[in-house]
Formats: structure tokens, C-alpha cells, sequence
């Protein structure tokens, strides 16, 4: 099967499959809402299914999965099949909202998140190519394992589908398989679900016998093959669930890398549906780039960077650090174990160094935070540098309290900032420092005890030492 323009001469409706429990999942998830690379894999298809600009999509669910319901696009119906009796009775609770619609219906599964627009196009431009009023999408797999097997006669027409379950050993030896995926004439469809019936091991309404019904009824079938199987990959197990993540991962990465991106090692790093990272960035092994992170061009990110909902700027650098919800400048560098937490804004040039933790707070260009400090509600000019084990004390135990820190201000190691306050631009702090009053421009703030130096304290600390290592008798000189 190729890509072809899809002929709109005939009206189309879409009706998507959702009301699967997943009881393999083991989950109280409903299963089309376990993520794929960041995002419910139902989502993934309902985007396939609207690049069609169907005339009606309806997603068909179980009574209890108001949740999936929730995550519906503006336009998307919701169609309930109060009583989940297989895949022919979810389809005829999708046809109920579809009363009066006479044209083509593309079924799909809702677990089956690796569809795209191609294929969907691609399988209704066969089917209507065909003149055909039943069209089943194949594709075949060197482990058909437990889908559906598609039986042909010697003419190569389609006799039926069966399932693997109800298949016989010979029919388990057959490689071609059922996507999953079908067009219909929408008055082929509700004459015959009426006819389904539950004749098998699962006592279910199978869609597949609808293929079978149309075939003896003199109704020719078509099964055009896939040119891509991995399309059809469904998620009934966790195990499933990594297989496909795994596939749509290398999708998601081949696209990046064909924009420019370079990938160090695709086999360590993870990265989610929607994140963007711009042409001569270099992402090194072990990074995880995740929800809406954006990242500039000319970057180098990682090795072991963790980005979710980050915005990096262009040229940063991001070394062996936790980026949440938070917005890096251009030309910053952050790490190695900076922890970056949401709300957080480094302007252009700043730096977040080794051991660094910076929470809701505003750190100006060109400004440092080097190493083993935290900041923390903090605004911080421009063009000053926070020493070497700095506190921001923003809590006393009922609320949280701003510091503000100037434009050129240089702090000494060791220096606390007892929140709520303000420290002018130029000033100094004095190493060791508690501040708690504000420090005035160009002002030296200095909170320390005043430093006592005791002569001869090493030489009398080890004399009593020594007395109380020698025995009684002899530190009283008895002997």
C-alpha cells in the first residue's frame, strides 16, 4: 500500500476503539491513556485520524472511562458502549452517533498509537481505489504472535479473519495479519453488526466477522498490505507498552537528527512527543528531554541532563543536571549537578554551577551562582557572583520571604541571607556572614562574631592529654 491524496469525492467519518479494559496492563489506567513518549497513546490517534478533517470522529469508551473522555479534542464525540461485548458492539455504539451519515467509515484502534496520517490516508485512498465497500489494512510479521490472522483463498481474495485465539495450527503458520485498522460502507456496516454473534472462545461481537459476513454475502473484500508494519503494533501489556514507547522514541529522534540535531547515542536518550530542539544542538548520552522542553540551537546538552518543560535558549550548555519547569537564556551554563526547580529564569550569560540548587528566583545576565549554593525566591542582578556556599534563608517556618540582591554584587563564601531582604547593588558581603538587615550600595556587610585568638592553646590541649593518659598513681606522683 502507497501514499496517495485521499479522495474526498465520498463523505468519511472515523470511529476510534477506546473501551478496552487492558487487563494484561494490570492498571487502574484506563489503557489508552498510559503514555507514549510523554502523552496518552489514544492522542496519537485521534492526530491521524484528524489529518482525514473527517466529517465526524467519534471515540468510542467504556461507561467508566470518563477519564478518556476528559482528554477528547474540541470536535471529538464521545460514544459509550455500556457493555463492553467486543469490538463489533463498540462499533455499533460509535454508529449510533453517526444517524444519518451515508459514506465511508475508518475504524481504528485506540491502542495502536504508531498510526499516522500516511497510513490512514493511504489505507482509505486503497479502499476507495478498490470501489471496494469492506477494506481490512494487512501487514506482515515474521512473529504474527497473537493478531489476527487475514486467510486468503487460492486467488489471493480475502476469505476471512480469525482470530488467534480461534485459529487452527494451520492458520497459526500464516504470517499475514490483521492490522486492526478498516474502512467501511457506512450501510454495509449496520446491516450486517446486527448479524454478529458470539460464536467464539470469548463469547464476544468480533468486527472481523464482519468481513466474514460481507464475503458470503458475495461483498469482495480488500486487504491491501501495509508498507509499514510497525503501524499496527497494538499495547495490551507493560511489555508492549516499552516496545512501542521504543519505536515511537527512535521516530521522534530520526526526525530531530534529520533537522539537524546531533545525537551522541539514541539508544540512551529519551525524548517526548512535542519537544524541540533546534539545528547544531548536541544532545550527549543518558539525557532525557521531556514534556514541552525547547531547546535553542548550538547547544550541547548533557551527558545525563533530565530536562521536563525546560526552555533553553540558544548556545547553553547543560551538564549532568534537573531542569524542571523552568527558563535557561542563551548562552548559560548550568552543571554538573545543578538542580534547577520550576519557575526559575537564568537571563542571558548566567551561570548555575557544580551543586547548585535554584528555586523561583530570577538570576540576571552574566550573573553566577558557581557551586554549593541555594537560592531560592531570589532576584539576582546582573554581573554578580554569589560565592561558594550561599543560603537564601527564605523560610520561617509559616511563609516564604524574598531576597534581592543588586546589579555587581560580589557575596563571600558562607554567606546566609535571612529573607525578607535586600542587598544594594556593588556591595560586598564578608565571608561567614548572617545577613539580616539590608546592605546598602557598595556598602561591605559583615555579620560574624569577632575572631579571639588564643596563644598557646595547642600546646596546653596536649599536655592535658598527656595527664590523661598516665596512670592515677602517677599523675598524683605517687611513684
Amino acid at each position: 500500500m502507497t501514499d496517495h491524496v485521499t479522495d474526498d469525492s465520498s463523505p468519511l467519518a472515523v470511529v476510534i476503539l477506546a473501551a478496552g479494559l487492558g487487563t494484561r496492563m494490570k492498571s487502574d489506567v484506563p489503557k489508552v491513556l498510559h503514555e507514549v513518549c510523554g502523552r496518552p497513546m489514544l492522542s496519537y490517534v485521534i492526530d491521524a485520524a484528524l489529518t482525514l478533517a473527517p466529517e465526524q470522529l467519534v471515540v468510542v469508551t467504556g461507561p467508566d472511562q470518563d477519564a478518556v473522555g476528559e482528554i477528547l479534542p474540541s470536535g471529538c464525540e464521545r460514544a459509550v458502549q455500556a457493555e463492553r461485548r467486543g469490538t463489533g458492539d463498540a462499533v455499533r455504539a460509535g454508529l449510533e452517533l453517526l444517524v444519518g451519515f451515508d459514506g465511508d467509515v475508518l475504524v481504528l484502534m485506540g491502542d495502536a498509537p504508531l498510526v499516522d496520517g500516511a497510513f490512514v490516508s493511504a489505507l482509505v485512498t486503497a479502499h476507495r481505489a478498490a470501489a471496494s465497500r469492506a477494506t481490512v489494512a494487512a501487514a506482515t510479521l515474521d512473529e504474527p504472535g497473537h493478531y489476527g490472522r487475514v486467510v486468503r483463498g487460492p486467488d489471493g481474495s480475502v476469505r476471512r479473519i480469525v482470530e488467534a485465539r480461534d485459529a487452527s495450527p494451520e492458520e497459526l503458520m500464516l504470517t499475514e495479519v490483521n492490522t486492526g485498522s478498516y474502512v467501511f460502507d457506512a450501510a454495509l456496516l449496520r446491516a450486517l453488526l446486527p448479524r454478529l454473534r458470539p460464536d467464539n472462545t470469548q463469547g464476544e461481537l468480533y468486527l472481523t466477522d464482519v468481513v466474514r459476513l460481507a464475503i458470503d454475502d458475495g461483498v469482495a473484500v480488500a486487504a491491501p498490505v501495509v508498507d509499514d508494519a510497525e503501524a499496527m503494533l497494538a499495547v495490551n501489556s507493560r511489555v508492549e507498552l516499552a516496545a512501542v514507547n521504543a519505536v515511537m522514541r527512535r521516530r521522534l529522534l530520526e526526525r530531530l537528527m534529520l533537522a539537524g540535531v546531533t545525537v551522541e547515542d539514541p539508544g540512551t536518550t529519551y525524548v517526548d512527543w512535542g519537544v524541540e530542539v533546534g539545528r547544531d544542538t548536541v544532545v550527549l548520552a543518558g539525557t532525557h528531554l521531556l514534556g514541552r522542553t525547547t531547546v535553542g540551537a548550538a547547544c550541547e546538552i548533557g551527558p545525563g541532563a533530565y530536562l521536563s518543560n525546560a526552555f533553553i535558549g540558544d548556545r547553553a550548555r547543560v551538564v549532568r543536571s534537573h531542569l524542571l519547569d523552568c527558563a535557561i537564556g542563551s548562552g548559560c551554563s548550568v552543571g554538573p549537578f545543578a538542580y534547577i526547580r520550576p519557575d526559575t529564569v537564568l537571563s542571558e550569560g548566567a551561570r548555575a554551577g557544580a551543586f547548585v540548587e535554584i528555586k523561583n528566583s530570577r538570576v540576571g545576565e552574566g550573573s553566577k551562582v558557581p557551586h554549593l549554593s541555594y537560592v531560592g525566591d531570589a532576584v539576582v542582578g546582573r554581573d554578580t557572583n554569589i560565592g561558594a556556599g550561599n543560603i537564601t534563608a527564605n523560610y520561617d517556618g509559616v511563609d516564604k520571604h524574598p531576597t534581592t540582591i543588586g546589579d555587581g554584587v560580589r557575596t563571600g563564601s558562607d554567606t546566609t541571607f535571612v529573607a525578607p531582604v535586600t542587598v544594594g547593588d556593588g556591595a560586598y558581603t564578608a565571608a561567614g556572614s548572617v545577613i539580616t538587615q539590608d546592605v546598602p550600595a557598595g556598602a561591605l556587610g559583615v555579620a560574624r562574631a569577632r575572631q579571639q585568638n588564643v596563644p598557646g592553646y595547642a600546646e596546653r590541649r596536649a599536655a592535658r592529654r598527656l595527664r590523661g593518659r598516665l596512670p592515677a598513681d602517677e599523675r598524683d606522683g605517687r611513684r
